[in-house]
């Protein structure tokens, strides 16, 4: 009987992720509202009515990919500042963790530029705070490296290698001959890391 519940906690959690995934991918080719439910439910394989046993609609299935990656980068962020170890270690760590979520979500990265205002006041109210959140980890770094600049200045500079870095994955995906991650990884490390230390 447990293993039952378990084995059908455990799918239904699988196609909410899935659900998530394809939707992320979906509303980045053809933006928010150029998907239908129908749309969605046929590329994760059940009935469009289907998913409104996972979400409420399709406004708070939006909310659910942009609230939830901005959970996941405050609380990696979070991680990173727990971990420890000098300042450059540390903004280093912080470059190639939003470097990895940069390669690995371009989809939500491009969600988020377009679709942002279609969000409910309250998912766009808790994105903007915990993004404000995640940007005050990197202020508190680069404060450290940099004592003589204001709070204004180092925001700037943060907002200034996230959109280096977000950026980055869409133009290197049109390339022809495109190169590996890891290559694309270490330019992006590289790059940012001179920016902020500048």
């Amino acid at each position: 009987m447990t293993s039952d519940v378990t084995e059908r906690g455990r799918a239904k959690a699988d196609r909410h992720a899935a659900i998530l995934s394809e939707a992320a991918r979906l509303f980045a080719a053809r933006g928010f509202a150029g998907v239908s439910l129908e749309d969605l439910g046929s590329a994760v394989g059940v009935s469009g009515p289907a998913l409104y046993r996972h979400f409420a609609n399709k406004q708070a299935l939006l909310g659910a990919i942009l609230v939830g990656v901005s959970e996941r980068l405050l609380a990696g962020g979070q991680a990173v500042i727990t971990a420890g170890g000098s300042p450059d270690r540390q903004l280093r760590a912080l470059i190639a963790f939003h470097v990895d979520f940069a390669l690995d979500d371009a989809d939500v990265i491009r969600v988020q530029d377009r679709d942002l205002a279609a969000l409910s006041d309250d998912d766009r109210h808790t994105v903007r705070r915990l993004q404000r959140e995640y940007v005050e980890l990197w202020i508190g770094i680069l404060s450290t490296l940099h004592p003589d600049r204001g709070a204004d200045d180092l925001r700037v500079r943060a907002h200034a290698c996230f959109g280096l870095i977000n950026s980055t994955p869409h133009s290197v995906r049109a390339l022809r001959a495109r190169p590996g991650d890891d290559a694309v990884r270490g330019i992006l490390e590289s790059m940012a890391h001179a920016s902020l230390v500048a």
